[in-house]
């Protein structure tokens, strides 16, 4: 090809923000997205430090997360019986040089959309369009197959593809043909938002009762003038022997499918069934993910975000790491241009690493606490350091962290990952 030009399966978060890294720098690029219509789906993610940096050096501003979320400034672990097992501030509270946010997914979504059709124009998501394949050419260019949602079927030629199309992506079932299915390890999850006044600090994320059952609360949104803000939460129930398997993904579900499971959840300072029960809206998602592959790469193809990496959402970095896998890609792009020896950096620096974080959240992240607490004392315990020690607790949660990417100290000192206006082309 005389001009250099990437395709992107997928508009999802990993997708537009490699394709608005590209047009950062200068690399044209088009998204194919299998859906009609993108609308704002999903409720609460995080998005850790070292993504907000990678977001803001693309020109996201503060008052952009600020109207999609807000920074939450405290991490908590709650016992079964209401008392706090461990505790620390994130984002800057904590010394980080740029914030934690918790926000809607879908408002984020749409967010860089409207940023990426803004600055590239709106030809640059084509939507109604599926990636279902690719043929690698003899001149070392790649060919995805295209499906229309009206029935038709094209060829688009490219100098390299990547498939940013989640857990059920095509470009790696093509890449992987004999991969396991999609792996589901017993834990179902209900996923909601509430209206209700926030807990603790008032941006506080919270991780409640034990490994069987537990909720994950805090807010998406800043409190109105009475209070009130978006509270997400998440239900969470593991069954030894699921009747059967589940791979779907937000589908509706009723109160009624799970509030059992947390009757008498009732402490000063909660009331669980309370706030389970005035629901705007509830979705049912098992939660799973792929084994790790040794390659994410095939020459001019390489896997990003969810199809090459999806993880459970334990340690709140799936879509964080999405990002700082189109920053990554972006990086590479620099030093080898577009081409395959910039996929295989890519490849290099992040395949074995996070394929060891998709092992690591299987272990429940850093909700491994939990475990812990339960395994030594039943989850019963009057003070948590005659059960897990405070340095114990603080080890434990470092390490994760360096895991994940985000530790403060090695985040802070270290240089961006792409420098302020760096041009390809």
């Amino acid at each position: 090809m005389p001009n250099p030009h990437i395709i992107i399966a997928g508009a999802g978060i990993g997708g537009l923000a490699l394709a608005l890294t590209l047009h950062q720098l200068g690399v044209p690029c088009t998204v194919f997205e299998s859906v009609r219509t993108l609308k704002p789906l999903g409720v609460g993610i995080n998005i850790q430090p070292n993504a907000i940096r990678e977001l803001y050096d693309l020109g996201i501003t503060e008052a952009d997360m600020d109207a999609v979320g807000l920074p939450a400034r405290e991490w908590v672990l709650v016992g079964q019986e209401g008392q706090e097992i461990y505790a620390e501030p994130r984002g800057t509270e904590a010394g980080y040089l740029w914030p934690q946010y918790a926000a809607h997914r879908g408002k984020l979504h749409m967010m860089l959309y409207r940023k990426l059709t803004e600055c590239a124009g709106p030809e640059a998501v084509q939507l109604g369009a599926k990636v279902t394949g690719y043929i690698i050419d003899r001149d070392g260019t790649v060919s995805a197959k295209v499906s229309y949602a009206d029935g038709g079927e094209e060829l688009h030629t490219g100098t390299l593809l990547i498939g940013a199309d989640g857990i059920h992506s095509a470009v790696r079932a093509q890449m992987h043909p004999t991969q396991p299915p999609i792996r589901w390890g017993g834990v179902m999850m209900w996923r909601g938002t509430s209206r209700a006044k926030p807990f603790r600090g008032g941006s506080s994320f919270i991780g409640l009762g034990t490994h069987r059952q537990r909720l994950v609360i805090y807010p998406i949104s800043q409190p109105d003038a009475e209070g009130y803000a978006d509270i997400n939460w998440i239900a969470e129930v593991t069954y030894d022997d699921p009747k059967k398997r589940k791979t779907g993904w937000y589908e509706p579900a009723k109160l009624s499918d799970f509030i059992h499971h947390f009757d008498g959840w009732t402490y000063d300072w909660l009331d669980v069934p309370a706030l389970l029960g005035v629901a705007d809206v509830i979705y049912e998602n098992p939660m799973i993910d792929r084994d790790p592959v040794d390659t994410w790469v095939d020459g001019p193809v390489a896997l990003m975000g969810d199809a090459a990496h999806a993880m459970y959402p334990t340690g709140s970095n799936g879509a964080s790491q999405a990002i700082m896998d189109a920053r990554t890609i972006g990086a590479c792009i620099l030093a080898h241009g577009v081409t395959s020896s910039a996929l295989a950096a890519y490849d290099t620096q992040l395949c074995a690493p996070i394929s060891q974080l998709i092992l690591r959240n299987r272990e429940a992240g850093p909700f491994g606490l939990l475990n812990m607490v339960n395994d030594r004392c039943g989850g019963k315990f009057n003070n948590i350091d005659d059960v897990v020690t405070e340095p114990e607790r603080a080890a434990f949660m470092a390490r994760y962290k360096a895991a994940a990417g985000f530790a403060m100290e090695q985040l802070n000192a270290s240089s961006p990952t792409i420098s302020l206006g760096s041009k390809l082309l």
